[in-house]
């Protein structure tokens, strides 16, 4: 028997080293060739390593979420024989043709493998005392009950002049504390020579009496430890980032969508087999037609380098939730599309983002991003910028309501729009002017497909 060590090929120009995202093997599990192994990570993709050979698997590099070295050893396998070559490292193109997608937000890899929970044991308070069943006369029970106590039955309370054989002790808070919540005190275990409201409050946690259940109480669960790696450490690193190096700044502005909303209705009816339209296609339509008035918005800020690069193309990235977290599809040359063509490119971007089948080129290189919350669009939202671009743009939800035009009052369909912007290149004089011009183009949507 011989050991062959397997060491992580260069997966990506200028790629020191990889993240482990996941294993698909343990030690003493046998592979054969081709077999896939282990899933990592690089600022531009998730790889899925495959084994070289078959054998035993004898040592593995690490755990999911550490960093290992392009060069050194992934795993450890006891093959057949005395002398194993290495074969050959995978091409980077032979690799990059598996590869689904890359990074979400410049960059961020686009199929992590999901860390597992891990299941933590919640901590219960300790278990509460048995109570104390003094034997009391009737006039320590009439003293009792001058000083404050009152007692129970099993089946409830009894009056002054009945006697019990343990009476429960509760001063008359407490009792109107269990009262109001329906809890029979009784049930409740007092730490004490009589029951207090910690009592009250373990039996809340942890009691049963009577098929209690109070009013508004959900389900407990136990504490869980996630570990963050993968897609979620990418995201929350260029997140902090983001926040970290550029001064963001929001405006908001309320537009009136009626008639952009009829015409909407209007072009669905005729629409055929074209994909049905949403608001996205006709506000990415007014914003490529009001950019080329402000490009300072479609721009990419190299801070290192201190230079802004001001792109003529519009190429639209779309931030979209997927189960594995928030990717960036992106629309190229969004400037030369029609609505319809729009809403296609939309409809398939997003079904390879949430199936994993996105690839790397439809993930990166973005000039400006839209991010929308569809039907959950709220009120306003201050989006986070999608590092190096310098703007981010998100419509709100569409909210029918009075609104004054001239002396009447009208039922309108108004909607928000939020831009966020990097106020290191993008001056608020600008970015307000910009969101005026796209509202102009919303509020008379005949323009939108005018020259």
């Amino acid at each position: 028997m011989a050991l062959f060590t397997f060491k992580l090929p260069d997966i990506g120009e200028g790629i020191s080293e990889a993240e482990i995202v996941g294993w698909h093997v343990a030690v003493g599990d046998r592979v054969e060739e081709d077999q896939p192994i282990a899933d990592m990570m690089t600022d531009k993709a998730t790889v899925e390593m495959e084994s070289p050979v078959a054998g035993i698997v004898v040592r593995l590099a690490g755990e999911p979420g550490d960093q290992i070295p392009i060069g050194a050893m992934l795993v450890e396998i006891e093959v057949e024989g005395e002398d194993v070559a290495a074969p050959s490292p995978p091409s980077v193109e032979a690799i990059e043709a598996e590869v689904p997608g890359e990074a979400v937000i410049d960059p961020t890899p686009s199929q992590p493998v999901r860390p597992e929970p891990v299941e933590a044991r919640p901590e219960r308070l300790p278990q509460a005392g048995s109570r104390r069943e003094p034997s009391f006369s009737s006039a320590q029970i009439a003293k009792e009950e001058g000083q404050g106590f009152d007692k129970l039955s099993p089946n409830g309370p009894i009056s002054s002049v009945e006697s019990h054989a343990s009476p429960i002790l509760a001063s008359p808070a407490v009792r109107a504390r269990a009262k109001d919540l329906g809890i029979d005190l009784a049930q409740v275990k007092a730490s004490g020579e009589h029951v207090r409201h910690a009592d009250l409050d373990a039996f809340l946690l942890y009691g049963e009496g009577q098929g209690y259940r109070p009013a508004g109480r959900s389900a407990t669960r136990p504490d869980e430890q996630i570990k963050v790696i993968g897609m979620r450490r990418r995201i929350a690193e260029n997140m902090a980032a983001s926040k970290r190096h550029i001064p963001h700044f929001t405006y908001v502005e309320e537009i009136d969508v009626t008639a952009l909303e009829d015409l909407r209705a209007q072009l669905n009816d005729g629409r055929g087999d074209r994909p049905k339209l949403t608001m996205l296609p006709l506000l990415i339509v007014a914003l490529c037609k009001a950019l080329p008035d402000f490009p300072m918005l479609n721009a990419r800020y190299d801070d290192e380098a201190g230079v802004v690069t001001r792109h003529g193309a519009v190429h639209l990235g779309l931030a979209t939730q997927t189960d594995a977290g928030l990717m960036v599809p992106v629309i190229r040359d969004a400037q030369n599309r029609n609505v319809w063509q729009l809403a296609s490119e939309i409809r398939r971007l997003a079904e390879a983002a949430r199936t994993g089948k996105a690839k790397s080129e439809e993930l990166s290189g973005s000039t400006l991003t839209l991010t929308s919350l569809g039907p959950l669009g709220g009120i306003a939202t201050t989006p986070v910028i999608n590092r190096p671009e310098v703007a981010i743009i998100g419509p709100n939800r569409v909210i029918e309501r009075p609104m004054f035009r001239g002396k009447e009052i009208v039922a309108a369909k108004l909607m928000n729009l939020s831009i966020s912007c990097d106020h290191r290149v993008v001056d608020g004089f600008d970015a307000a002017s910009f969101v005026q011009a796209v509202r102009k183009l919303l509020e008379a949507p005949a323009f939108l497909f005018v020259d």
